[in-house]
């Protein structure tokens, strides 16, 4: 995987130990299958840690709440998005579409991340950990993306970090939000048509971006 599986990102551990990354991986593997089955408000650590074969103070070391469990069980599903070298952006650019799509199209990934998008509207504390723990975490392909694309002569290269890292930001936002909306709020599919098309429009904007004062 090019981010890695990050498992139990809280941090939050007692000293003791050391972790089990086996455990963890059982334990967020289980939160999702129970997320699907119950939903949101049914699901309860202690389900969790009868489903992964854990005891619920195990739980506890590892993630204070449901919230913090669930986004690290989303967060691990978007740790699989790779950016292989496809020869060109473009092509690079249809292939993370398709391959986001792909995984939004999986039960435990969708009903898990719209889950969590739905509650954090009720609480900052977790719309700031979805941020580190998912948005931030996979900007890392657009960053591999655009340093690769500028390495070919593709895209010019910014020489403000600072904007740079705006248009990074914006990047992200532009493809994670219309996939999402396309597949989750319009429920219609992320087709080879549609990637291209989309992947044609975002292209328009890549080549000019940092151009304009």
């Amino acid at each position: 995987m090019s981010g890695g599986s990050r498992a139990g990102t809280s941090g939050g551990g007692r000293p003791g130990r050391p972790r089990s990354a086996e455990a963890d991986l059982a334990i967020l593997d289980a939160t999702r299958t129970a997320l699907v089955e119950l939903g949101w408000s049914k699901l309860t650590m202690g389900d969790v840690a009868a489903r992964a074969g854990v005891a619920k103070t195990t739980l506890y070391r590892r993630w204070t709440s449901k919230s913090e469990l669930v986004v690290d069980a989303v967060a691990v599903l978007f740790d699989e998005l790779e950016l292989p070298d496809r020869g060109s952006l473009r092509a690079d650019v249809e292939g993370v579409v398709r391959q986001f799509a792909a995984l939004l199209e999986r039960p435990e990934a969708k009903t898990s991340l719209m889950a969590v998008v739905a509650e954090s509207t009720r609480d900052d504390a977790l719309r700031g950990r979805i941020r580190a723990a998912i948005v931030e975490r996979q900007k890392r392909l657009v960053l591999q993306g655009r340093e690769r694309a500028q390495a070919r002569g593709e895209l010019p290269r910014e020489p403000d970090p600072s904007a740079a890292a705006r248009h990074a930001d914006l990047i992200f936002d532009v493809i994670a939000g219309a996939v999402v909306h396309r597949l989750l709020v319009s429920g219609r599919p992320v087709d080879p048509a549609w990637a291209r098309d989309l992947t044609t429009l975002l292209l328009g904007g890549l080549t000019t971006v940092g151009q304009t004062p």
